[in-house]
């Protein structure tokens, strides 16, 4: 693996990174927006005014003009764009997926990328798209992987090579690409054809791609979600691994008159007001822009501000520790995001390992949140409470305390742990006053746990009322537990 990227803060398998390349040091998570080299919407030189630090383009389409690939060429791609910061280029890759082929080989746009000095250079990999045979998809992935490996022989420069991930929706193919291609060794690993499955709204498919890719990439590697430019889905593409993102729907949504926010999209003409206090927003009113000759850029810078602004608030999110809180709010905007949360829980084990042992404070959010790693962390580990003589397990400490040896407080998600870890992260968690179903289930079976674990000792459960949940019925029926309810204590 490559040791020019450093990772330096964490939260959950999301991360604060620093990606080195010929032309200066990215700091990830970013999003790199899309220059088309025929057709700016904004100039590459005035992209550092939103935020951006790393820009993308396609050296197949400066490959086939004239014009473009003579400059390019002489002159060098920074100059042809008119940007002194590090440029990613694609390799035509999107145009195969399109038109089924193209008029340059491998090796033909592998050096064609070193001479103009992008300074990350991409092979042509096939983009297999989702729900093809499994055939298809094997057989294709066999390719993409030979031209990558290929790829690596004939890099001889400084420019940093990627290793996009293929294998469709077939997720032991996206794990085995990754681990062959992390074997091989490249400085960033894009992750392919998913640009469909994010079109239809299939999110939920989307995690489990990102999480079979990464589960075969060396942890530290930095990945690439080729084509995920909505800002609505950063914070959940980051909590799973991801670490840049490339945006061309600032100025493809900008010329169908699409406004973006955090939330989802708006037609421009249906807005009475802006929800942003960009320069934009704040200088037009939504009839001012719509009249506006200039109305596509101006949606467009639009469009790059709140990009930007979602990466500034990812990366406070994992400075604080809380990103998951981040990712269950904004996957609250959409009914295929929430299923791609519930999905992303299924990963749960595989996040854990991942994500820091202590933070700041656990924030109960939803249902969802019962299925969080800190609490699979936390059911994991009650063998290593020991509970001799009485136990007292209760909501919050009372006057009953002094009576028993040991007393836990039940809390859930999380269940029953001795008081004394309360201010522990993630006990400490704020929790809603009336707990969901979802939350009491998990809080019931760890605790059924923890009293199993212990045979021992003689447990009284106090219980409200409103914490009724049928898995009382199996505590109530244990030998060494007693359930109380008291009234109106």
């Amino acid at each position: 693996m490559s040791s020019r990227f450093d990772i330096i803060h964490k939260d959950t398998a999301g991360r604060i990174g620093r990606l080195t390349t010929p032309h200066g040091v990215v700091e990830t998570p970013t999003v790199m927006p899309v220059i088309n080299p025929n057709l700016q919407t904004i100039k590459p030189s005035e992209m550092r005014d939103f935020g951006a630090q790393i820009l993308i383009t396609n050296s197949y389409i400066i490959y086939r003009k004239d014009e473009l690939r003579e400059k390019a060429l002489q002159d060098g791609l920074h100059a042809l764009l008119d940007f002194d910061g590090p440029i990613m280029t694609d390799s035509g890759s999107f145009q195969l997926s399109v038109y089924g082929e193209v008029e340059v080989t491998n090796e033909q746009i592998i050096d064609f990328q070193q001479k103009i000095g992008s300074d990350i250079g991409v092979p042509l990999d096939i983009p297999t798209p989702p729900d093809v045979s499994f055939e298809r998809a094997s057989q294709e992935l066999d390719i993409t992987i030979e031209r990558l490996q290929a790829a690596r022989k004939l890099v001889t420069g400084d420019m940093l090579l990627a290793g996009p991930v293929q294998g469709s929706t077939y997720m032991q193919l996206r794990e085995k690409s990754a681990r062959t291609l992390s074997e091989t060794g490249f400085d960033v690993y894009p992750f392919g054809a998913v640009v469909p499955l994010m079109e239809s709204y299939r999110y939920a498919d989307l995690v489990d791609v990102i999480a079979a890719s990464k589960k075969g990439l060396d942890p530290s590697a930095p990945v690439h979600l080729f084509g995920a430019g909505h800002p609505m889905m950063f914070a959940m593409a980051v909590a799973l691994g991801c670490d840049l993102f490339d945006s061309a729907a600032y100025a493809l949504y900008a010329k169908d008159g699409r406004y973006i926010t955090n939330r989802g999209t708006y037609q421009v003409n249906d807005l009475k007001y802006f929800p942003c206090s960009c320069p934009i927003c704040q200088k037009y009113s939504p009839e001012e822009l719509r009249k506006a000759h200039n109305s596509t850029e101006l949606l467009a810078r639009h469009n790059l501000y709140v990009t930007f602004e979602e990466i500034r608030t990812i990366k406070q999110a994992i400075w604080e520790g809380n990103l998951l809180e981040l990712v269950e709010q904004r996957c609250r905007s959409h009914p295929r995001m929430l299923d791609a949360l519930k999905q992303m829980y299924t990963h749960s084990d595989w996040l854990e390992r991942l994500d820091p042992a202590s933070k700041s404070t656990f924030f109960y959010c939803g249902p969802e949140s019962a299925k969080r790693p800190e609490v699979l962390r936390f059911a994991s580990q009650l063998d290593r409470f020991t509970i001799r003589g009485s136990a007292l397990i209760r909501p919050s400490p009372g006057k009953m305390d002094s009576q028993y040896d040991n007393v836990l407080i039940f809390k859930p998600p999380f269940g029953a742990y001795p008081q004394e870890l309360a201010e522990i992260y993630p006990l400490n968690a704020e929790v809603v006053r009336n707990p969901d179903y979802e939350s009491l289930e998990q809080a019931y079976l760890n605790t059924i746990k923890l009293v199993e674990l212990n045979p021992e000792a003689e447990f009284t459960l106090v219980i409200q009322e409103r914490f009724g949940h049928p898995l009382l019925k199996k505590l109530e029926g244990m030998n060494n537990v007693k359930v109380i309810y008291p009234q109106g204590e």
